[in-house]
């Protein structure tokens, strides 16, 4: 099972399409799903101009400290992207401000994570979009 975390604290996934893994969307890219599963170590420009029709993507953060989702979530929006975003995966609350700042939308947790990070602490870092201090250097 596992918990969804936005800026307002945890929710069940509202979520029940399921998602097609990017090999089946290679398969047939002329048929682009309705939600898309992304590895973090995709290649963003192999999905320029593909994204047309897609409604949601989650991306997989196979641990806490590969930061390659992140990227790819800047680089799908900067592509265009305007759908629904997820990190999925091992994501921990220090990261939900740098999720949010790089395009996600929302993380989805393992439950055993959301017992060991309160929805205090994820919420704590809601207030993403306050300036940081790379901002208040220039």
């Amino acid at each position: 099972m596992t918990t969804i975390v936005t800026d307002t604290g945890f929710a069940p996934d509202d979520w029940t399409a399921g998602f097609t893994p990017l090999e089946e969307f290679d398969a047939d890219p002329d048929a682009p799903p309705q939600a898309l599963d992304l590895p973090s170590d995709v290649a963003p420009e192999s999905l320029e101009g593909r994204l047309d029709g897609i409604s949601f993507i989650r991306v997989d953060f196979p641990s806490f400290s590969d930061g390659r989702g992140f990227t790819l979530a800047r680089q799908l929006r900067r592509m265009g992207f305007t759908g629904r975003l997820r990190a999925r995966g091992h994501v921990i609350s220090d990261q939900y401000a740098m999720a949010r700042r790089s395009g996600f939308d929302e993380v989805e947790i393992p439950n055993a994570l959301a017992q060991r990070q309160p929805q205090s602490e994820w919420q704590s870092r809601s207030d993403w979009a306050a300036p940081h201090y790379q901002q208040r250097l220039m």
